[in-house]
């Protein structure tokens, strides 16, 4: 018998159900079903791809939803809705939106918003989470009778049905009695979460995560209802109401969605007095053609920009354009900094006429086919970047401009990546923590990697799961939740906007700030043919907006980024350095090795290197360097590609480049040259051949030798995928440049701006504060009569603001301003009594002086010493002034500083680095400088230049990895008075320094330096020692007890002898023999190098307790 499941919950009902779609869908066609419901809670997430999958599969898709109504306070019952027609899938819509748009945690439809939408819809009443059995549970038949003709007198006699589930007979056959008696409808289904039995543990786990307990703390009345059934198994479980089954398809034949996908809905454009969108953006093109070149405009520059209206009009997208230049318009008048642009739109010269993009197309020889080929109808893709911090005002304008029901940001799911997926499972299952933390911290973070992955590249991950039981089973079931959508976020940039109410096409939800999200990730607005612009929110042009204002602050110089010279030769002589922390796409350390080759003197070069530094084409930077020094002969195949070709130096870098031999050589239009490049990027077998043949075809016509032609393809196939955007990158590196610009003219403006931007990220602003002081530009202590919130300059150098100090708000910096603007402060005392100590509480105050901001008010010692009578003090001046009502001007007399020993060097740097998260006004190793000059040590800084090195510094952190073969080897990342560094601990070094290695302690290190993978200078260490042991002359000693059961074993004490010559070394062995009471210091053919493997093959021997290593003073 013939029956559809129509209660069904994807993986888009999160944390509840293990069904991905695709799988679903397969498994229903493999099953023989003709149609299949969808209806998860609340949401449409999964509408859009759900019909996809049903119409490829060829299964017909009935689209629904789950959801409570609220009938009153007291009153509510889950109902399962369904659309009958397309009204009722945009009634769907409606209503998901409504739910998810509530502020409240609970989510729900009021009864009156669901009969607003009550057409076109069909209703059954679910067997779990119904108002009907809760009544004939709580035998209140009478009531449930009632709510049953309620919703069939408001809904539609005919449109309400009843479910039943599982079983069990004593449960399921009220409500069949119930339904006959009623004359309503019954429908018998599974409630689906699980396509396979075998995933019955994975769907527990999902549920414990979801609800925050552990998986045996669940109670599930009947798992097997959650399981899809084949129709045989739905018939055999149902076989006792066969009209059930037989209405599940009766209902499913009511339903008839059909939507529309893939076709464009283009957003119109308002524009005055009633002008065609074509004609008023021809109007605005011809002002901005007159603004952007004055007298150079000519007929040709005319003649281009006609083509490309032309272009843009056929293709329907003047409102498009008119929406985007609306807007840039609206961010210049608010004074938002824009980019230069971003992607292919650079190559349009109406983009850069509407001042959309500041890229010249036609100086840069860009390409508008590039962008939009007349030869391929295509949406154009506008991404717009605007500093991270008034990107929100832009979207808000768009949003108050075409109103708050037509524009949406886009919604992404957060999933159950690898890593998090183990810790979940094995939180659910109470697995002990410490298993857990050893497994995840095998399982790398990067992007994209997976539990399968992370297993076959990773030894030591396999030897952890497969030492236990428990191990394996949290891999197993971590596996199968792996990619489920766990929550939802925000897309970085999408936006969309839509002519008519976005609710007719997708459900919307709230969002973080003002608009609301689209109910669908970027796939499923393109599929419902939403026009998607892409708000970039970039910190680059956060630090660039700062830097100006600085400068304009600090200097009076009004900057104009946007006219700067294109070569400067102090912008160049900073690049070539490779000094560009700070600097847009020219940061990584492989970058900088790259331009200290490269040294870049023209705007062309960083270009060529943005486009270049990629993986695949960065094995033909060496070939550009030596075309540009003259070092390498340049030829070309053939003399025709040299004009194409010798800006770089014959290398094919740019897409661009592709395009203009196809149309030089083969006579291709440039639309049909980019279709060429297309197919090709693409490397399908029959698409090369189509297109070889249509190029060397196409060559020959044009005079070429078929030989030239057909090797001119072989090298178009070669580059293909390596090409690269010459429109991004003319446009980027434009933004790299006005960077670079002004990190060359106003270092300190750049920087002290840059630290701004990273003020709460201590390790980042550490190093780029040793950075600066390597600049030679001073970075003075925090004050607080001259800091301010964010880093400021001074003429002595940058100032250290207050707000990266622990515990210190903006709240309570504005007191602490407000306090000293009144008055200069005289004392602690005086600062307490004149600030809020509600905001500026005595935590605040100790962080204040512990990092030094408040040291022109006193030594740090005696004002810590000092808080607790400075606040009592605030509280009897407050109470004066009160019981006086400040009519006079007498005040409370200050009591004197309780006097105590001022604090060391030492704990001045360790209170700074308590309050800051690094030392501030210098380093521990400071106070070693004279006793190191004797072991020939070098600073990190005069280390830079030599290969072979000794060093001293403090290890900050240690990383511990093990390598393919299963080694341990370590990364140290240490620091002395000039800068930090990273020290690489290959595995047999690790051995034998790992046991005396700790974070916060000095350390004497001797290897060479090395630039590694990332180009970034480091550390191989030979050997590592701790300070306090060489300047005090402390030395290890090893002491071993035997006791009296290994002393009657000779064959034991020769192991020992053996071990401790082999792992001979400079550390002297004392034995204590426990039956004989007698303690032995080895002779020296017994020293030892201490090493992990060395103490734990001795414990093995002797007994972990009887194995310690000590210190003492060697008076030698």
């Amino acid at each position: 018998m013939e029956s559809v499941h129509i209660h069904v919950h994807s993986e888009y009902t999160l944390l509840s159900s293990m069904c991905r779609i695709p799988a679903l869908v397969e498994k229903a066609k493999a099953a023989q079903f003709s149609a299949l419901a969808l209806t998860d809670r609340h949401v449409m997430y999964g509408a859009v791809p759900f019909y996809k999958a049903c119409k490829e599969s060829g299964l017909k898709p009935i689209i629904g939803m789950e959801t409570t109504v609220r009938f009153a306070e007291d009153r509510e019952s889950d109902l399962l809705l369904y659309a009958r027609s397309n009204k009722g899938y945009e009634h769907l819509l409606k209503l998901s939106t409504i739910i998810q748009c509530r502020e409240e945690k609970e989510k729900y439809v009021t009864w009156e918003e669901l009969l607003a939408y009550k057409d076109d819809l069909l209703y059954v009443i679910p067997y779990s989470g119904g108002f009907v059995r809760a009544c004939l549970e709580d035998e209140a038949l009478e009531r449930g009778e009632r709510f049953i003709q309620f919703l069939k007198d408001h809904l539609g006699g005919e449109s309400v049905y009843l479910e039943i589930q599982g079983t069990d007979r004593s449960k399921v056959e009220p409500i069949n009695q119930l339904a006959a008696k009623l004359a309503i409808p019954l429908v018998c289904s599974q409630h689906i979460q699980v396509l396979e039995r075998e995933d019955l543990d994975a769907w527990k786990v999902i549920q414990a995560i979801r609800e925050g307990v552990l998986v045996e703390e669940l109670r599930i009345e009947q798992e097997e209802d959650v399981c899809f059934f084949t129709l045989t198994e739905m018939e055999q479980t149902f076989r006792a109401y066969p009209e059930a089954l037989q209405n599940t398809k009766k209902l499913a034949d009511r339903c008839h969605v059909e939507l529309t996908l893939g076709k464009p809905r283009l957003p119109k454009f308002q524009t005055p007095n009633e002008q065609s969108a074509e004609d008023y953006l021809r109007k605005l093109c011809e002002q901005g053609a007159k603004e952007r070149y004055g007298e150079e405009w000519t007929k040709e520059k005319a003649q281009r920009l006609g083509e490309e209206l032309a272009v843009i009009e056929r293709m329907g997208f003047s409102d498009y354009f008119l929406i985007v230049w609306d807007f840039m318009r609206f961010a210049r008048e608010a004074s938002i900094v824009t980019g230069p642009g971003r992607g292919s739109v650079a190559g349009s010269l109406v983009a850069y006429v509407l001042f959309i993009t500041d890229v010249d197309p036609l100086h840069y020889d860009l390409l508008f086919e590039r962008f939009l080929n007349p030869e391929r109808i295509s949406l154009p893709d506008i991404d717009l970047d605007f500093p991270d911090h008034r990107r929100e005002e832009v979207i808000v304008y768009v949003k108050k401009k075409y109103g708050a029901n037509r524009v949406a940001q886009i919604l992404t799911f957060g999933t159950l990546a690898a890593r998090a997926s183990v810790r979940d499972v094995g939180k659910a299952l109470a697995i002990p923590p410490n298993v857990i933390e050893k497994i995840s911290k095998e399982i790398s973070g990067r992007p994209g990697m997976t539990l399968v992955k992370a297993y076959n590249e990773n030894e030591r991950l396999r030897q952890l799961v497969h030492a236990s039981d428990e191990a394996q089973k949290v891999m197993k079931l971590a596996r199968k939740v792996e990619g489920l959508p766990r929550h939802t976020s925000t897309h970085a940039a999408g936006v969309v906007i839509s002519e008519q109410p976005l609710t007719e096409v997708i459900a919307l939800q709230h969002g973080q700030g003002e608009v609301p999200l689209t109910q669908g990730t970027m796939e499923t607005v393109e599929d419902v043919g939403l026009i998607k612009m892409d708000f970039l929110g970039l910190r680059n042009l956060t630090l660039l907006e700062m830097v100006v204002k600085r400068v304009r602050e600090t200097y009076g110089h009004s900057l104009n980024v946007k006219q700067l010279p294109l070569n400067d030769a102090k912008t160049f002589a900073l690049l070539a350095k490779g000094e560009t922390t700070g600097v847009f796409q020219l940061e990584s350390g492989g970058m900088r090795k790259v331009l200290r080759e490269l040294k870049p003197n023209t705007f062309a070069d960083i270009v060529a290197v943005n486009a270049l530094y990629r993986p695949g084409p960065m094995e033909f930077i060496p070939d550009y360097i030596q075309g540009k020094e003259g070092t390498k002969e340049i030829t070309y195949l053939h003399p025709d590609l040299e004009p194409i070709l010798s800006s770089t130096y014959g290398v094919i870098v740019y897409q661009e480049q592709i395009m203009q031999i196809a149309a030089k050589m083969a006579g291709f239009s440039l639309g049909e040259a980019d279709l060429l490049r297309r197919a090709i990027s693409k490397k399908k077998g029959e698409a090369l051949r189509q297109q070889e043949e249509a190029f060397v075809t196409g060559a020959v016509r044009q005079g070429y030798e078929q030989e030239t032609a057909k090797k001119i393809y072989e090298l178009i196939v070669r580059f293909a995928n390596y090409g690269f955007n010459k429109s991004h990158a003319v446009a980027y590196s434009m933004l790299a440049y006005q960077l670079a610009y002004l990190k060359a003219h106003y270092p300190s403006s750049f920087y002290a701006a840059l630290a701004s931007t990273i003020w709460n990220q201590p390790e980042k602003l550490e190093r780029l504060l040793q950075e600066m002081k390597q600049q030679g530009i001073r970075v003075l202590p925090p004050s607080l009569s001259k800091s301010d919130i964010h880093f400021s300059e001074e003429e002595e150098g940058v100032r250290f603001p207050l707000l990266p100090l622990r515990y210190v708000s903006v709240r309570a910096i504005r007191e602490l301003i407000k306090a000293r603007r009144e008055a200069p402060v005289r004392s602690l005392f005086d600062l307490c009594s004149r600030v809020d100590g509600r905001i500026v509480t005595s935590r605040v105050m100790e962080s204040l002086i512990k990092a030094g901001a408040l040291d022109e008010l006193g030594e740090r010692a005696t004002l810590l010493a000092n808080i607790e009578e400075a606040f009592q003090f605030a509280e009897q001046v407050k109470e004066f002034q009160e019981n006086t009502g400040g009519l006079f001007q007498l005040s409370v007399e200050e009591p004197e500083y309780i006097k105590v020993e001022p604090l060391t060097d030492l704990e001045k740097l360790a209170y700074e680095k308590e309050a800051v998260g690094f030392y501030l006004s210098g380093h521990p190793l400071l106070a070693y400088t004279e006793s190191l000059r004797q072991y020939d040590r070098l600073t990190y800084l005069e280390g830079t230049e030599r290969r072979f090195v000794k060093l001293a510094g403090m290890i900050h952190r240690i990383r511990r990895i093990r390598t393919k073969r299963g080694e341990v080897m370590g990364f140290l990342t240490m620091s002395d008075e000039t800068g930090e560094w990273e020290a690489v601990v290959f595995p047999a070094v690790w051995a034998m320094y790992e046991w005396g290695l700790k974070e916060g302690e000095l350390y004497f290190v001797e290897g060479k330096m090395d630039r590694g993978r990332s180009e970034e200078l480091q550390l191989l260490v030979d050997k590592v020692l701790p300070l306090k042991h060489m300047l005090k002359k402390e030395k290890e000693k090893l002491f071993l007890k035997i006791t009296a059961d290994v002393e009657k074993e000779v064959e034991r004490l020769n192991d020992i002898r053996r071990l401790l010559q082999v792992h001979h070394g400079p550390t002297p062995v004392v034995m204590y023999y426990e039956k004989q009471r007698k303690t032995i210091q080895l002779p020296e053919k017994y020293h030892v190098s201490l090493s992990f493997t060395l103490l734990h093959e001795l414990e093995q021997l002797v007994g972990k307790e009887h194995v310690v290593v000590s210190t003492y003073e060697d008076e030698s």
